[in-house]
């Protein structure tokens, strides 16, 4: 993963530019973050506190980090961005981020992070198919402005694809139809894959799709998981073994982009979501079993992860049936 991360963690207080509702509930953030911005790395998030009357903070995904050197941000709703900016995106859930959706512009926020190991390149793999799903889009985003920004050894412009999905409206203007071409060696006819686009990498040059099954105009009826597979599939076999998955999503979409993934003998790299207190690994509460070459382990998402390799996280699922297969405790003790 992309960095030793635990001497980079700052608190830090960060201003508001905008608190932007948009349909769903949900809302995206952007901060004004000196500290924050140039320490973060794709996959990586913060621990917030939505207000002082609220001791429990929140762990939120970052969507963009831009440190003072790289400009202003960008996007079609920034407001002034001196020094370096941050943004999340949140839904309005619950006390405390109603309490943070009443926020305006010029109030402070106070932040801890960035926390956890993130989204980096696999090495001899230079095509990256991004999959986000519903609060899982944030560090996808991320991934693929930064992988344009930096690409590794043997990547160039066309070498990313991002395929988004959500049930709720997404949180983002749209392109319909897509400009970018979809990017791939097809063993016969071009792969197509027409339909709506995110704006934002649209029209910085990253090719995008979206797929929901709520019918959204522009958008492939079914789960974004499905998308891949039809890009996948019309893959020329050669092209196709320089693929690499990363994903983030809910984690039932998580599990069936690993057994994609091991369809096609492809590397996976997901970031996981779990309920946790500390976030900073004191409290070991938002761990999961991830397998080792030694055996299976325990390990926490805060700062173990969020990010892993997909193939070595024993989900829910397998675990019930590893549990069903394996013989009596008296049998283990022989």
């Amino acid at each position: 993963m992309e960095r030793g991360h635990r001497d980079s963690i700052v608190v830090e207080d960060c201003e508001i530019i905008a608190n932007e509702a948009w349909p769903g509930n949900q809302w995206r953030l952007r901060l004004r973050s000196s500290e924050i911005s140039i320490r973060a790395s794709p996959g990586s998030f913060v621990h917030l506190r939505c207000d002082p009357e609220l001791p429990m903070r929140r762990p939120m995904s970052l969507m963009r980090a831009e440190g003072p050197a790289e400009g202003p941000a960008e996007g079609p709703a920034e407001g002034p961005a001196e020094g370096g900016v941050i943004e999340l995106l949140y839904k309005e859930v619950g006390h405390g981020t109603r309490l943070l959706a009443r926020k305006r512009p010029g109030e402070n926020l106070n932040l801890i992070g960035p926390i956890g190991r993130g989204f980096a390149a696999v090495p001899g793999r230079p095509f990256n198919l991004l999959l986000g799903g519903g609060v899982g889009i944030p560090p996808i985003f991320f991934f693929a402005r930064h992988l344009q920004r930096r690409p590794p050894p043997g990547s160039g412009a066309d070498s990313i694809l991002v395929l988004l999905g959500s049930e709720l409206p997404f949180p983002f203007a749209t392109t319909r139809p897509a400009r970018i071409r979809v990017p791939g060696r097809a063993v016969q006819e071009p792969i197509l894959l027409e339909g709506a686009a995110m704006s934002e990498l649209d029209e910085r040059g990253i090719a995008s799709r979206l797929a929901s099954g709520a019918g959204f105009p522009g958008c492939h009826r079914g789960h974004v998981g499905d998308l891949a597979r039809l890009w996948l599939d019309r893959l020329d076999p050669a092209f196709r073994d320089g693929v690499a998955i990363h994903a983030c999503g809910p984690l039932a979409m998580l599990e069936a982009c690993v057994a994609l993934a091991g369809e096609y003998n492809l590397p996976c790299r997901i970031s996981l979501e779990e309920s946790m207190a500390c976030a900073v690994g004191g409290c070991a509460g938002c761990t999961v079993r991830v397998r080792k070459d030694e055996g299976m382990t325990m390990q926490r998402v805060c700062v173990d992860g969020p990010v892993f390799d997909g193939h070595r996280v024993v989900f829910q699922n397998q675990l019930f049936q590893n549990q069903q297969a394996a013989p009596p405790v008296a049998e283990l003790e022989r």
